[in-house]
C-alpha cells in the first residue's frame, strides 16, 4: 500500500488492514479530512491483492468516532450541506459496497457519523462499554451520512424511529438486542475479536466473497434515491434558523432553544 494518510494509521498484518482513526483528542470526529483520507485509503486497499479484509476502529478507547466535526456543521447552507452529506455517503457507501469485508470494532462512543460509519461496515464487534446513538435532531439537523437509509434496513423501521426520533445513545447489549451490532466482547478486545473472524473469512475464495457481498446490496433497488433523499433534507435542514441554533449550543455547551424556522 503507497498511500499515507495523516489522520488515519494502518497496519497490515496477515492480509488484514487495521484501519485507525488518529484524532483521540476530538474523540475521532469525523471531519473532512478524515473523510477524504478515508476515500483515498479504501481506494488503495481495495486494489491491494495482500489485503484480504479490513478492521475499522478509533485510537485510544473512548470513541470509535464520536460524529461530523461540529465546528463544521455550524457554518453549513442549503447547497454545503447537500454537498457535505453526498460526500459522507459517497465515502461510506465505497466501504459498503467494498468487495473486502470491512469488521467496525466499536470502543466507547460511535455516534452520529460514527454510527453512521459503524453502519457501513459489513460487521461490527461493540465492546461492552460501547454504546450508539443518533443524536442530530438535537442540533436542528437529522442523519446525513446514509444513517436514515442503512438502519432501517438493518434492525426494522420502528427501531431504527426509535434510535433517531429519541436521540439518546443505547449500550452494547441493547444494540446487540436490537441487531445493530453482531458481536459483544469485553472492552479492549474488539480490534482482536475482529481480526480472528476476519482470518476465518479470508480463506475462502476472494472472488466468492466479493460476490456475496455485491448480491446482498443488490437486495435494495431504491437505495440511489433513498441517499439522494437524505442528502436534500438535510441541506434544507442545514439552512435553518434552527440548526445555527442547535449547533451553536453544542459549541457552547448550553441547551438550544428551537423556534421551528
Amino acid at each position: 500500500m503507497n498511500y499515507q494518510p495523516v489522520t488515519l494509521l494502518v497496519d497490515i498484518k496477515d492480509r488484514i488492514a487495521t484501519v485507525r482513526i488518529n484524532r483521540p483528542e476530538k474523540r475521532n470526529a469525523l471531519n473532512a479530512q478524515v473523510l477524504n483520507e478515508l476515500q483515498e485509503l479504501f481506494e488503495s486497499l481495495q486494489e491491494d491483492d495482500g489485503v484480504g479484509g479490513v478492521v475499522l476502529t478509533g485510537a485510544g478507547q473512548k470513541a470509535f468516532a464520536a460524529g461530523a466535526d461540529i465546528a463544521e456543521l455550524h457554518n453549513l447552507r442549503v447547497k454545503s450541506g447537500e454537498r457535505v452529506s453526498g460526500k459522507g455517503q459517497a465515502v461510506f457507501s465505497q466501504i459498503e459496497t467494498s468487495g473486502k469485508p470491512v469488521i467496525a470494532a466499536v470502543e466507547g462512543y460511535a455516534l452520529g457519523g460514527g454510527c453512521e460509519l459503524a453502519l457501513a461496515c459489513h460487521l461490527r464487534v461493540a465492546s461492552e462499554m460501547a454504546c450508539f446513538g443518533l443524536p442530530e435532531l438535537g442540533l436542528g439537523l437529522m442523519p446525513g451520512y446514509g444513517g436514515t437509509q442503512r438502519l432501517p434496513r438493518l434492525i426494522g423501521k420502528g427501531r431504527a424511529l426509535e434510535l433517531i426520533l429519541d436521540g439518546n445513545p443505547v449500550d452494547a447489549a441493547r444494540a446487540y438486542e436490537m441487531g445493530l451490532v453482531n458481536k459483544v466482547v469485553a472492552e479492549g478486545k474488539t480490534v482482536e475479536e475482529s481480526r480472528e473472524w476476519l482470518k476465518r473469512i479470508i480463506v475462502k475464495a476472494p472472488i466468492a466473497i466479493s460476490m456475496a457481498i455485491k448480491s446482498i446490496h443488490s437486495a435494495y433497488p431504491n437505495r440511489a434515491q433513498g441517499f439522494q433523499d437524505e442528502s436534500q433534507l438535510f441541506g434544507y435542514l442545514c439552512g435553518t434558523d434552527d440548526a445555527r441554533v442547535g449547533t451553536a449550543a453544542f459549541l457552547e455547551k448550553r441547551k438550544p432553544e428551537f423556534h421551528n424556522r
